[in-house]
């Protein structure tokens, strides 16, 4: 009986060892690489405080100011015949906008009160003939005199009315702009109708909309920056006049009135659109780039770097404009603040520098490596 050798045997099992080892190995090796993949490179910056300008931000237009600005009428009625004026027309003192001829009653009402003085004149004078022959008494006297002085009353008061003119020229009062008429050409009006609206020149306001939540933080004196809307590029400045304390039924938004400082909104037209940044006050925020701060269905939020890892810092964000935004929260004033990478990041990440070159971080002053805020936390 032939006997089998354990030496092939023997090499089948080292070469199985051998390949159980490299598979272990491998997966040791993978692991390895596995950490290394989960580090996400990130540049830093140091965050510090700084101050900001708080503004609430308003839109609007230039108005005729209720002081000053008027609508023309008369005190009786008639027809236009004559329209030298057009809405938002420039006009001088004194330059007839429009005439209108008395209404027949009104002619008839002053040709009345014309011929009750002269009666009243006459009945005056019979009076005093007949008390002169002690045929009239002192009372009768008093009486006629009385009606003359009533006669003459009516008379003036139809003529301050123009019903002495077949027709009145309504001329405008001061420098300033027509800025809307009201009647045409051949139109019958009554009495104290309204003809045309008067803007003296530099008698304007802006009238702005504000939000409502905003309007807490308004009062009357603050400094308003103004600007036009369609492409005007000399800006100009006021004062906030009144803040008003109920919303606007159209727009319902919060109406707030500037008074106009001298200057280059002497050339503001009126109905002119407006933009306008209304200066609230100054405030202390932390400063941090605008690329750090993210969004989501939680509110604003950062990163900053502890011991190597990133940790989520929720924000309030209170100046958004600008490179450098202001924000507020819980940070820790000696741990960076993540700019680049922070896209990629979760809460509890763990993050290492990228080189600046590649990163950019050169570019923005005061920025510094996560791995180097460790060490020197480590240091500490």
């Amino acid at each position: 009986m032939t006997r089998r050798s354990p030496i092939p045997q023997l090499g089948a099992v080292l070469a199985l060892s051998a390949l159980l080892a490299a598979c272990g190995g491998g997966d040791a090796d993978d692991a390895g690489s596995g950490d290394a993949a989960g580090t996400v490179a990130v540049t830093t910056v140091a965050p510090h405080r700084q101050t900001f300008h708080d503004t609430v931000e308003a839109v609007g237009s230039a108005v005729g100011d209720p002081r000053h600005a008027m609508t023309l009428s008369l005190a009786y009625g008639g027809q236009v015949v004559a329209m030298d004026v057009a809405a938002g027309q420039r006009v001088g003192r004194g330059q007839p906008l429009l005439a209108i001829s008395a209404d027949p009653a009104a002619r008839s009402a002053y040709r009345q009160a014309q011929s009750a003085l002269g009666l009243a004149r006459g009945d005056l004078q019979r009076t005093e003939q007949l008390a002169a022959q002690r045929l009239a008494t002192q009372s009768q006297v008093a009486a006629a005199r009385k009606a003359l002085a009533d006669a003459q009353a009516a008379l003036q008061a139809q003529m301050a009315i123009g019903g002495g003119d077949a027709e009145h020229v309504v001329a405008a009062p001061a420098d300033g702009v027509a800025t809307a008429v009201r009647v045409g050409l051949g139109e019958r009006v009554a009495a104290n109708a309204p003809l045309l609206d008067f803007t003296p020149d530099r008698a304007l306001v802006v009238q702005l909309g504000v939000q409502p939540g905003a309007g807490g933080r308004l009062r009357a004196g603050m400094p308003v920056r103004l600007a036009g809307v369609y492409g005007q590029s000399a800006g100009f400045t006021g004062r906030l006049r009144m803040v008003g304390r109920s919303l606007d039924p159209q727009t319902h938004l919060l109406p707030v009135q500037v008074e106009l400082s001298p200057g280059p909104a002497g050339g503001l037209l009126a109905g002119t659109a407006v933009s306008a940044q209304i200066d609230v006050g100054d405030f202390k925020a932390w400063a941090v780039p605008r690329g750090a701060v993210l969004h989501d269905d939680r509110g604003s939020y950062l990163f900053q770097v502890h011991d190597g890892h990133a940790r989520r810092i929720d924000v309030d964000l209170r100046s958004p404009d600008g490179d450098t935004v202001g924000v507020e929260g819980a940070l820790d004033p000696g741990a960076p603040v993540v700019v680049l990478g922070v896209y990629e990041l979760g809460d509890g990440d763990a993050v290492q520098a990228a080189p600046a070159a590649k990163a950019g971080a050169a570019a923005m002053p005061g920025a510094s490596s996560s791995a180097g805020a460790a060490r020197g936390d480590a240091s500490r």
